[in-house]
């Protein structure tokens, strides 16, 4: 705790008194974020700085595993963020992003380790389709490029279950929502995003690839990595 403290008064001290008029005026104004951002709530990952991005620029969503809840009457802090950011904030942008050593994935990929979390199990359960996408798949693979093939695989499934909301499926079929598909390599420093076309992941050299979620499932039967 001490570390956080004192950082809250170099905050204060440098990059709030050198921006005061930013942050005011962030403070004064109706925010208007370029994207929705959905990644994993691992502490490594860090969307901000991945993206070069200021405060208000993106509406974050994180959980373990990047996961989105298919839509339910019941509702959900996933569920009902999403809706906000696309009703309220108009957001025609959103990036589902996964990443490397990702300890949810692993969890998914060995279920035994979760016997003595019921509630990380039960959370896991949105991502079965990417256990056994991955289990079909990818027999043969390494462990370390079965991780990979898992994350990768299930942005993907993450990707589709965002298309069951009823707010993201009227955007996709009017044109005014566009959805991104991304993979973190924390080690390399390097993001890889999906190219439909393809059916894989390649390094984000150039410009952005939207993918439509609903035929991505048949489409991801490429190679991966």
């Amino acid at each position: 705790m001490e570390k956080l403290i004192a950082g809250v008064h170099r905050f204060r001290r440098t990059e709030f008194a050198n921006n005061r008029v930013f942050f005011e005026q962030l403070a004064s104004k109706r925010q208007d974020p370029m994207a929705l951002f959905i990644t994993c709530s691992d502490s490594r990952v860090n969307p901000n700085l991945i993206t070069d991005t200021e405060p208000g620029d993106l509406f974050l969503i994180r959980n373990a595993g990047n996961i989105v809840p298919p839509y339910h009457a019941a509702g959900g802090g996933e569920i009902a963020t999403i809706e906000y950011s696309i009703e309220v904030l108009g957001i025609g942008d959103i990036v589902v992003c996964g990443h490397s050593q990702c300890g949810a994935i692993q969890a998914l990929l060995d279920s035994k380790g979760l016997t003595h979390l019921p509630a990380v199990q039960a959370w896991c359960g949105y991502a079965e389709s990417t256990r056994r996408i991955v289990q079909q798949k990818y027999r043969e693979l390494s462990p370390d490029r079965l991780a990979r093939a898992a994350a990768e695989e299930n942005v993907l499934v993450q990707m589709n279950n965002l298309s069951t909301h009823p707010c993201v499926a009227a955007r996709l079929a009017s044109g005014e929502l566009s959805i991104y598909g991304w993979y973190y390599d924390i080690g390399a420093g390097q993001v890889y995003q999906y190219d439909q076309p393809h059916g894989r992941f390649f390094e984000l050299n150039g410009a952005a690839c939207a993918a439509h979620p609903l035929p991505i499932l048949a489409a991801a039967a490429g190679q991966v990595g």
